[in-house]
């Protein structure tokens, strides 16, 4: 079979050289006329998982409550103090500018949030109206002890040293978003449960384009919200000192760093390939033929994914720097062993060289080109959609290198003509040598540092840890950084966790109990139904329902107004309850501001001078202004749902933060401390969201790395038919792998999106090196059966190319390095220190185990040293 794909190529392919350059050609243009269609991702599902069920809780909650995504402008007066008549009336040009940008709903400052203790009012001036720090006769003093000292406002509006605050621009909840993405991601769990019908999969797919269509749209628009408003800061700079934050701007801030990366990790790494080739071969063809190669896998990739709307996030920008490597690693086997051929038959015309060269690469290509598919394949287990269309995307870029690598290199030479010029300037076998002859002479040492990189590197990953903090993903220089440094430690906090209580099953209805001063007077529920029964004219009434005074009864049963069965948390016991939970939370060190009815129910009992029973609660609460209700009750009660939710901020630059941690304490205080029935409270928010993909990293590691080595296993069974090979093969690997996670233990570096591919990748790219050598040893030792020459012949043959790629390899991915985007710099760094452990393992550990276990039979009589091309040309069969 093997000498029937031989001689189709040969026909095919190396047949007809022009013809197969210029397909090359024509699919190159095709796939560069998508690229204007490129695309990148930043949206917030990059921090998610998949099938994360409490995603969806999240957008329910949000939709309910109407808190849809915000910005943050913090601002300090650079000519003072912050209160003084120029401050404001620059904020407040400021405000009104931000105001009119398109989608943002509402703008809330010290300007125009309600003051209800400058000077202190009672709850009855509270119904009369409210006053804010814009109207005139306001004393500004008051209000900024009521700023620095109120429940509502500590914490939240203005820094505890009274020089910065924050402006809030609230933005237009997405409600088609959110309906058409809960309707794509209820198919999906039905496709994944029971199936779905074909009109319920055809639905999925219509809403499915129309949600991806609709995102674009939205992320664009926000992208030119979040510009505008920079525009409008930079005219205030030399008044204030700004910073812009907020999830809006971090995701527009990405898009701008995967543009750089692309740009940074692409030029880098093509300057370097040049460099690199010249080094090596210091010929023209040698570099130019690699580097022509590269860049139409890359264009043609980039284009397939144009085409495919299938977009580059964050997690994917080394998409590019990635292949870019792995192709040129492709090129330099295949043009290492053409130069040997050369070299070794000087007479053989450009024919014979290309086919022997195809023939004898095309197997340990095949595979090796398999395992590292098998490698980026096993990183779809993991549940985080970035990571999953990463592992999909490198998958296919693998092949579509595989394959124009066996095109463009043989059919360039067929039409190139034969050059001999530097052919034997290339000494670099008597450095790779000097690996074989130690760990021929030095068994025990190769031996006993594998054994202690083993233990250390066990003691390392016992130390791995998922807890990272987000701000640490960016360098200090960037906007996000510093933006989120004044908010998490001036400004209470940045990450959002939002604590969601049900009412109680057996809650006690309103004005039950001795604060009810009219408990006494009414009949219980039994007895009034019995009256109602009792009386044979009560369905006639005729003024049953036009009693006179119901548009002013506070308690009449109106919906949302209602202080019945509804109105639950707007009563003692359920403010109570709150109270003890918000207090709770506030003495929590990682937890910054806390708001909730909890905050509303403090100021009123101030204000009143006392407590209040559940009757002056429901005055209170039809007297309400709007301007109040709006910011302290909407967004934390939900008759309707008889719901009340608690928001809080997390201090992310707190260093003890452990997000997990958290949750778990709070579910343990309210459900053993307080009796709450865990049906009746959750938890969501992003910094939910965000731990449950953070807890899913370690399960993932172990489901990438178990998939990884039981189809590379396998592949090494199909290859050398001996599972003591595939074994040896594996074990320099295996402990490359180990050695850069018990690094990362080691060193306190913690799993994310982007470290967690490091040992799934390590494994794939590195096992290259060991069936190339394997594959190159196999051949050799049929020369003369003798392992430890064997193991010199092949250092000094396949170990150059070994060493030239591992040296690519390694320089390569130093260059993510160079991003601001801090998991890429692990990324780069921690994945070349993980190839050179696999380098060193495969130059020293990996023959040593050959020559000590001498796992390859003996060699057939008449395969000796005097026929190497037969030999080798056997084993490419």
């Amino acid at each position: 079979m093997l000498l029937g794909l031989k001689t189709w190529y040969e026909k095919l392919v190396l047949g007809h050289p022009k013809i197969i350059l210029a397909l090359v050609a024509l699919l190159t243009l095709a796939a560069a006329a998508g690229l204007p269609r490129f695309k990148l991702d930043a949206s917030a599902d990059s921090l998610t998982l998949e099938t994360d069920d409490s995603l969806d809780f999240f957008r329910e909650i949000s939709e309910r409550y109407n808190s849809g995504d915000f910005l943050v402008v913090t601002y300090r007066y650079k000519g003072g103090d912050l209160f003084s008549d120029e401050s404001l009336a620059t904020m407040r040009r400021l405000q009104d500018e931000l105001a009119m940008v398109e989608g943002v709903a509402s703008v809330q400052s010290v300007l125009n949030v309600p003051l209800l203790y400058s000077p202190k009012l009672s709850i009855t001036e509270v119904a009369e109206g409210i006053r804010t720090l814009s109207s005139a006769d306001v004393d500004r003093e008051l209000a900024r002890q009521e700023f620095l000292e109120s429940p509502i406002y500590k914490d939240l509006i203005l820094s505890a040293d009274g020089e910065t605050t924050a402006i809030m621009l609230n933005l237009t909840l997405d409600q088609k978003g959110l309906d058409l993405v809960r309707e794509r991601d209820a198919l999906r769990r039905q496709r994944n449960e029971s199936g779905l019908d074909a009109a319920q999969a055809q639905r999925l797919e219509v809403v499915s384009a129309e949600y991806l269509q609709h995102r674009t749209a939205q992320e664009d628009a926000a992208r030119d919200r979040v510009q505008e408003v920079r525009e409008i800061l930079t005219q205030y700079e030399g008044s204030a000192e700004l910073f812009l934050g907020g999830l809006t701007m971090i995701t527009s801030d990405m898009i701008a760093f995967i543009q750089s990366d692309l740009m940074v990790f692409g030029a880098g790494i093509l300057i370097f390939i040049v460099v690199t080739l010249l080094l090596i071969f210091r010929q023209a063809r040698w570099v130019l033929l690699p580097l022509t190669t590269c860049v139409t896998t890359a264009v043609i990739m980039l284009g397939l994914l144009s085409w495919l709307d299938w977009r580059l996030t964050v997690i994917s920008a080394n998409f590019v720097a990635l292949l870019l490597i792995i192709t040129l690693a492709i090129t330099i086997h295949l043009a290492v062993r053409y130069r040997e051929y050369f070299a070794e038959h000087p007479e053989w015309d450009r024919f014979q060289l290309a086919s022997a060269t195809v023939a004898f690469m095309a197997k340990p290509c095949l595979y090796t080109g398999l395992t590292t598919m098998v490698a980026f394949i096993s990183l779809v287990v993991s549940g985080i959609r970035p990571v999953i269309d990463f592992g999909w995307m490198m998958t296919m870029g693998v092949t579509v290198a595989l394959v124009l690598s066996f095109l463009i290199i043989p059919v360039s030479l067929m039409l190139l003509r034969k050059r001999d010029a530097g052919q034997g300037a290339d000494n670099s076998h008597a450095f790779t040598q000097v690996f074989s002859r130690f760990a021929e002479h030095h068994k025990g040492v190769v031996l006993g540092v594998a054994v202690v990189a083993a233990i250390i590197s066990a003691v390392g990953i016992s130390r791995l840890k998922v807890e990272n903090r987000f701000i640490d993903y960016f360098d200090d220089s960037t906007e996000i950084h510093q933006g989120m440094l004044v908010i998490d430690q001036r400004l209470g906090g940045t990450i959002n966790l939002d604590v969601v209580l049900n009412k109680p099953e057996q809650a006690e209805p309103a004005f039950e109990g001795e604060d009810d001063p009219f408990a006494a007077d009414f009949s219980s529920d039994d007895d009034t139904a019995a009256e109602a029964e009792a009386d044979p004219f009560a369905a006639d009434d005729p003024f049953a329902a036009e009693d006179p005074f119901a548009a002013d009864d506070p308690f009449a049963a109106s919906g949302s107004e209602s202080q019945g069965p509804d109105a639950y948390w707007f009563t003692v016991a359920g403010l109570n309850q709150i109270e003890q939970l918000h207090d709770f939370l506030e003495a929590q060190p990682e937890i910054g501001k806390v708001q909730s009815l909890a905050t509303l129910y403090k100021v009123a009992q101030d204000l009143n001078d006392g407590g209040l029973n559940d009757f002056e609660l429901a005055i209170a609460r039809q007297s309400l202004p709007e301007e109040i209700n709006q910011v302290l009750v909407n967004p934390y009660w939900s008759p309707q749902a008889q719901q009340a939710r608690i928001t809080m901020r997390v201090m992310e630059t707190d260093p003890n933060l452990r997000r997990d941690e958290l949750i778990r304490r709070i579910y343990t205080y309210a459900e053993n401390e307080m009796g709450i029935a865990p049906e009746n409270i959750r938890q969501t928010g992003m910094l939910v969201l965000y731990n449950n993909m953070l807890q899913s990293l370690f399960k993932s590691q172990i489901l990438t790395l178990g998939a990884v080595f039981a189809g590379i296993l396998l592949m090494f069974l199909v290859l050398f038919r001996s599972l003591s090979l595939a074994v040896i093969a594996l074990v320099p690997n295996m402990l490359a792998a180990c050695v850069v996670l018990g690094g990362m233990g080691l060193a306190n570096i913690p799993l994310d999106m982007m470290t967690i591919t490091i040992a799934a990748i390590t494994v794939g790219i590195g096992v290259d090196h060991a069936i190339h050598y394997l594959y190159r040893f196999r051949a050799e030792f049929a020369k003369d059966g003798d392992y430890i020459a064997t193991m010199h012949r092949s250092h000094a043959t396949i170990g150059r190319a070994m060493f030239y790629t591992a040296i690519t390899i390694i320089a390569g991915f130093s260059i993510l390095a160079l991003s601001k985007f801090v998991p890429s710099i692990y990324f780069g760094l921690l994945t070349a220190l993980a190839m050179s452990a696999a380098l060193l393992g495969s130059l020293t550990l990996l023959p040593l185990l050959l020559v000590l276990i001498k796992p390859l039979p003996k060699p057939a009589e008449g395969s000796g040293p005097g026929k190497p091309a037969a030999a080798a040309e056997a084993c490419a069969g």
